[in-house]
């Protein structure tokens, strides 16, 4: 399956069979951390991917632990996917990061709040139908693939139904912090998955980047669809809508666009394949 990872991504086998996973293919299982090596495990893995590979720019403190580390993370649920068989050892081989509007408001916003103008969404929001923000996704080069996603997805359906959310947001990234590399690939965007007013965050101005630059006539739209990250493409497939404006992150390098997705959207397209299958087996 590739070459284990190195250490910091290892979680004793024993703290990991104290809790039980949300669902398991094989030798991997998705699961929500519930110890703080878990999560700093996550943390080194998403500092690899982050830092290591892409090319954002940790902080000292960062360098110091090699874990992409912030203040969100005492405040965030952590969903990993654990692979049980690395060298014999268990390692989280990806992970998202999860924060609830309940818990968001109690402590000090959502993260994309950084970037984007929410008051929208937040004002058309129900206690019985939050908000959930997806934020800090990676996955190992050796297991991005359909069955690490999948096992992803099916952890976040389990999440969906036990907290009745609403809608799911976040910000997902387009590589390079140089807007006019993307051109094609926002003002696609903009043209075909805007997302209606009452749910379009809106950058804010002192990074806004203008997503609809070239008129739908020029854009080969294939070419444009293709270009856009996996990740993009996969939120995209479950119902996806863009925010306005694109948001130059420069520690990340990248030119981040904000998603919201309906869950309504989400179940009515793949019930068969994630919602009911929230069981360890």
């Amino acid at each position: 399956m590739g070459l284990p990872l190195s250490r910091p991504t290892a979680v004793p086998s024993a703290l990991l069979a104290q809790a039980p996973a949300i669902h398991r293919v094989g030798q991997l299982d998705v699961r929500l951390a519930v110890s703080e090596a878990e999560i700093a495990a996550a943390q080194a893995l998403r500092y690899q991917i982050f830092y290591d590979e892409m090319g954002a720019t940790p902080t000292p403190r960062m360098v110091a632990v090699r874990r992409d580390i912030d203040d969100y993370d005492a405040i965030c649920d952590h969903l990993l996917v654990v692979d049980h068989d690395v060298g014999g050892a268990s390692q989280v081989v990806g992970t998202y990061r999860l924060l609830r509007q309940d818990v968001a408001t109690a402590h000090r916003g959502f993260y994309s709040a950084n970037e984007y103008d929410l008051s929208p969404l937040i004002a058309q929001s129900r206690p019985d139908s939050q908000l959930l923000e997806l934020g800090r996704s990676c996955v190992a080069p050796a297991w991005r693939n359909n069955t690490t996603i999948t096992l992803l997805w099916r952890g976040i359906a389990s999440y969906l139904q036990q907290h009745r959310i609403g809608h799911m947001l976040g910000c997902a990234s387009l590589p390079g912090a140089n807007p006019l590399l993307h051109a094609a690939e926002l003002s696609w965007l903009w043209h075909n998955h805007l997302a209606p007013p009452e749910l379009r965050a809106r950058a804010w101005p002192d990074n806004h980047v203008a997503m609809n630059t070239l008129d739908i006539a020029s854009i080969d739209g294939r070419a444009a669809a293709r270009a856009l990250p996996p990740l993009i493409k996969g939120y995209l497939r479950v119902g996806a809508m863009v925010g306005d404006g694109g948001y130059v992150d420069r520690q990340f390098n990248t030119v981040d666009v904000f998603v919201v997705m309906p869950v309504e959207r989400i179940t009515s397209r793949y019930a068969g394949r994630f919602v009911g299958a929230n069981d360890a087996d």
